[in-house]
């Protein structure tokens, strides 16, 4: 009756950590998308303007306000006033991570069939929650 119970423990605990990844995950898919979304401005507009970020996200000017707080506290970002939000390195690393993710996960959607727009909506939320292991899964099924 010991390994029952031992089994029932070991299956609990595993699935604690998925769930624990997944809390893990969704904790830092903000800080990916605006790190992601602020170096695509800077790159295309040549400044990343809180209101502009806002317009793309579909959030308010004072959501903004706040991820941008946060993204300062964690060392990603800095802001100055009427000047716009810029990326540390640490904030442009994360960024470029953070977009080849994005392309890998979107040319394996493509690559099974699903349609451009499709693949890239479902990237958004499917690049933020996908373990290193299946993603080098991806990379060799598209031979990368």
């Amino acid at each position: 009756m010991g390994f029952v119970v031992d089994d029932t423990r070991a299956s609990e605990a595993k699935q604690a950590e998925r769930f624990g990844r997944t809390r893990v995950a969704q904790a830092t898919a903000l800080l990916e998308d605006y790190a992601e979304l602020i170096a695509d401005l800077l790159a295309t507009e040549g400044e990343a303007r809180p209101t502009d970020i806002a317009r793309r996200l579909g959030v308010s000017h004072v959501t903004v306000v706040k991820a941008i707080s946060r993204l300062k506290r964690e060392g990603l970002a800095t802001a100055r006033p009427y000047r716009g939000v810029f990326l540390t390195a640490a904030g442009e690393a994360l960024a470029a991570r953070v977009r080849a993710r994005h392309r890998l996960v979107v040319d394996l959607l493509l690559a099974v069939g699903v349609p451009l727009e499709d693949a890239e909506a479902d990237a958004e939320g499917i690049e933020h929650f996908v373990s290193p292991s299946t993603l080098e899964a991806f990379a060799r099924f598209l031979k990368r």
